[in-house]
């Protein structure tokens, strides 16, 4: 039996092929361009000894393309931008802040960095790899709503990996409130 905080989602969108195998994991929301930005970024995180999971669903109803987790339990929340229009039209990043210790932004290599906001973090990744070229400052958050996150994380993380044995039924744990 299911409990109140996960939810089963049983169909499979006709357009897409069936997730199997290390493809499983992949959402097919992102354009190429994130998605090989997005390659580089988890990169960029294991070079750092964090652990990143992609298309995480916060309490406020958003989604951050990255969030990751340092073995201190930092949590980090990466926004992943393609192209400036995608920076301009979309300003949802500041609702991510109070859902991480650090908010970092990830370009490509032809982005123009002056554009992002100086109080974030920033990497320039590609499908190969990437960089930490301004770490982000630091806000702790407060210990309740760290453990909440973490407990999300593992959660989602751990339902991901059933999912990808069976990609008939994917499991995803709801946000905590």
């Amino acid at each position: 039996m299911l409990d109140a905080t996960m939810s089963l989602v049983r169909s499979n969108p006709t357009d897409l092929p069936l997730p199997d195998g290390p493809g499983a994991l992949v959402d097919h929301r992102q354009s190429e361009k994130a998605a090989e930005i997005c390659r580089g970024v988890m990169r960029v995180l294991a070079q750092h000894g964090l652990t990143g999971l992609i298309e995480v669903t916060l309490a406020n109803g958003r989604r951050a393309d990255v969030m990751a987790l340092a073995p201190n339990g930092t949590i980090w929340i990466i926004e992943i931008k393609s192209s400036v229009t995608d920076f301009q039209v979309d300003q949802k990043w500041p609702e991510y802040r109070d859902y991480c210790d650090a908010l970092l932004f990830a370009v490509a290599t032809d982005f123009p960095h002056g554009l992002l906001p100086q109080d974030t973090g920033l990497i320039v990744a590609d499908r190969f790899g990437g960089e930490l070229i301004r770490p982000a400052p630091e806000h702790r958050l407060a210990p309740a709503r760290r453990k909440a996150l973490t407990l999300h994380y593992a959660r989602l993380a751990a339902a991901r990996l059933a999912s990808a044995f069976d990609p008939h039924a994917r499991f995803e744990p709801k946000p905590p409130a």
